[in-house]
Order: structure tokens, then sequence, then C-alpha cells
């Protein structure tokens, strides 16, 4: 009777270190929801066109005064002619006849106004307080889809902060080594964004890294608390993407220096033609940008549209140690309309 025993207690056993696995599974792969941020929230109008971007606003700018009203002086009335001079006039002729005389009157005939000329001008569209620029990211050049890069830019005032929201998470990690956060927040101003800090989070809010950029001591403080010059012009990786938007180039060759959150890197990039590039929303015409590191290891090229206030369509990196990778534009996305 031992024998049997033994061989039901170690059945059990096996039955409950198998139900304790699966169910180990289950919790494992169930779907857990994390709890959303501002910046997993995707936008969901769609555009088919970049606005214009804002004008900048004056550092504590104030409204003007409105102009005080101009003082009235009253007018004595003109007395009314002599009566010897009406006396005078020929007895075929009177005042009034005199007064209608073409030749005597200051009045002037209306000119015709078209109707269209009377109504106001439509405002321009400009750039709303909210925008996705939502990217499909591919390995290589034959178009094999790895997943979507969305980076969010906000303004308020002069203020301004670009972000990457959630999809954007996988393309960070191929870039930043780590699925994470990159921010930049700043000012707009007439020469374009001004960043004030940037930071990168690497996988958790205990990993963040940040580059602080201080104008007025032209100094830019890295991570490690390394303190380098800030000499204009000098970008973050996320305002290099829009800085074309508020200041397109002029000149066929830039030079800037891009700052991460652990070193300064001088950049030269030169224009090198146009070419037609097609997007979800047909073709369009862009120019080819291009640059190539000091060392050869990192080959870059950047589309950008005129027609669109020089948005980055398209960008290609190669020659890297992870391959090439390349983003393109598929979506221009907005908050859904008020309604006001």
């Amino acid at each position: 009777m031992a024998g049997p025993r033994r061989f039901h207690a170690r059945r059990s056993l096996w039955v409950a270190l198998l139900l304790s696995v699966l169910v180990h599974t289950a919790w494992s792969l169930w779907p857990v929801e994390p709890p959303k941020s501002a910046d997993d929230v995707v936008l969901s109008a769609t555009l088919t066109e970049m606005p214009a971007p804002p004008a900048p606003v004056a550092k504590n700018a104030s409204p003007k005064p409105r102009p005080k009203p101009k003082r009235v002086v009253p007018v004595a009335p003109l007395e009314p002619p002599a009566t010897d001079s009406v006396a005078s006039l020929p007895a075929n002729e009177s005042v009034s006849e005199i007064a209608r005389d073409p030749a005597l009157t200051t009045e002037k005939p209306l000119a015709q106004v078209a109707p269209e000329a009377l109504a106001p001008p439509s405002p321009a569209k400009t750039l709303p307080p909210r925008l996705d620029l939502a990217y499909k990211v591919f390995l290589g050049t034959q178009g094999f889809l790895i997943g979507e890069a969305t980076y969010r830019f906000e303004h308020h005032g002069n203020e301004y902060r670009i972000a990457t929201v959630a999809q954007a998470r996988g393309l960070a990690a191929l870039f930043f080594r780590g699925q994470g956060k990159i921010e930049s927040t700043g000012l707009i101003t007439a020469s374009g964004l001004q960043p004030r800090q940037f930071a990168v989070e690497r996988g958790s809010s205990d990993k963040r890294e940040t580059a602080h950029f201080d104008w007025d001591a032209r100094l830019v403080t890295l991570n490690d608390s390394t303190m380098l010059p800030l000499e204009p012009p000098s970008f973050d990786p996320m305002t290099l993407m829009w800085q074309a938007y508020f200041t397109p180039p002029e000149s066929p060759v830039q030079t800037l220096n891009v700052v991460t959150t652990r070193r300064v890197v001088n950049y030269t990039i030169a224009r090198e033609g146009n070419e037609t590039i097609t997007w979800p929303q047909g073709e369009i015409e862009t120019e080819r940008w291009h640059r190539k590191s000091d060392d050869g290891r990192i080959d870059a090229y950047f589309w950008l549209a005129p027609q669109m206030h020089y948005v980055l369509v398209k960008m290609r990196g190669s020659q890297t140690s992870r391959g090439t990778l390349e983003a393109l534009l598929d979506t221009i996305r907005i908050d859904e309309p008020t309604g006001e």
C-alpha cells in the first residue's frame, strides 16, 4: 500500500507544480495597462499640410496701451453770406445753383468697391498648441518596418517643449541604447529655438540625464557636471529636427553644434540637391542635406520640404553599429478642434 500512496503523492506534487507554473506564466503574459501620462495620449485630428510656425513673442511682453481719445475742438458754424452779396448776384442765378456747380463743389463721386474687398481677410493657419509628427521607422532602405516614432511639439507664448511620446521609445532605444524618453524645453526666439534643458530618461526616472544651457554665461553643463563653452548656433537633437521649420536655411552649408547629455559635437551639413519624396499624402519636393562624421562611422541624410515650411519629411542614418535606419513622415496630428 505504501507504493501507490507514494505515487499518488508524487503525482499530486507534479500537478501542483504545473499549475503554479501556468499561473505564473499567465500573470507574466497578461497585458497590464500602465498609467498613462499626457505624452502617452496620441493626438487624433490629422492635417495634410504643415501650418506656419508661430511668431516669436517678446520676453515679458505686455499689451500695448490703448491710445487716448483725441480731444474734439468744436468749430463755430459758418456765418451766412451777407445780404448785399446775394443781392449783387444776377437775377437768373441763385445760391443753390452756384453750390451745385461742379467747378465749385469739393465732393467727389464714390469709387466702386468690389464686395470681396470689404470682407475681412481670412486668418493664416498657424501652429496649434500641440502637434505630433509621426514617423514610420524602417531597418535598411528596402522598407522593412520596425516601428513608429512620434515627436510632440508644444508651445505657449515664447516657451516650447519637444518630447517623444509612447511610440517613439522603441526608436529612442536604437539611438540612445535603452528605452526611455527624450525631452527638450526652451524659448522660441527670432533666431529659432533656444534650448534651456535637454533630458534623456534611459529606461526609468532614476536613469535620467540632463544638459543645461546658460545662454547668458555662454556655458552648457553636461550630465557629469562638465561645463563647456556654448557657442551659437547650438542645438540639442530635438531642436535640431525643428530648427529649419522656424528659420529656413539660407546657406548651402550649415555649421552648428549639437549638445547631448554627454558631449558637444560640431556638425557640418551640406545641401546636395533636390529630390521628390513619396509619403502617405503623395509626392513632395524636398531638399536633401548630408552630414558625415569626422571618423566616417555615421553617414546621415535629411530631407526637408520647403513647401511645408521645411519640415523634416525623411531622415536616414547609415554605417552605424546597428545598421541603416530610415524614418519617413507618416502623419501630422493635432488636438481635435473644440468648435469654438
